[in-house]
């Protein structure tokens, strides 16, 4: 059974909205982080740290794409973005699945993801386990 994670962009989080594309620039900022940190430690990190390809089918329809591994300890991560409804607000948010297939690297690094990009987002994210983390400044 697949599991999802949530990412949602709250009242004081850093953007007010996020499509695919916006999805896509974390990923490849967070890549180019761990480029820089490998620099500096000498070796290539940035393969260790996202050892993902990110690619998109036709039958996606701009509603989703998916990290495929490099390595048989990952397989892949599906990341979408979309809106609901809640206490009268539009809340966007980034929805990361782990679709059946998908290895415990896979989830460990989805983690991983979801922490990094909350973090950065000031966003709320509730985890694979149901637990949720507040990233954003709240009153």
């Amino acid at each position: 059974m697949s599991q999802s994670a949530f990412i949602s962009l709250m009242q004081g989080s850093t953007l007010s909205d996020i499509d695919l594309e916006g999805v896509k620039e974390q990923l490849h900022h967070y890549r180019d982080q761990v480029t820089l940190t490998g620099r500096q430690l000498g070796w290539d990190y940035a393969e260790a740290a996202f050892p993902y390809g990110i690619e998109t089918k036709p039958e996606a329809n701009d509603q989703w794409f998916y990290l495929k591994g490099s390595d048989p300890l990952y397989r892949h991560i599906v990341f979408g973005t979309g809106k609901l409804e809640e206490e009268g607000a539009t809340v966007p948010y980034i929805q990361v699945v782990l679709p059946e297939g998908s290895t415990h690297g896979d989830k460990a690094k989805a983690n991983e993801l979801c922490k990094w990009i909350g973090k950065r987002l000031q966003a709320r994210v509730k985890m694979f386990n149901g637990r949720t983390i507040y990233y954003n400044p709240r009153k």
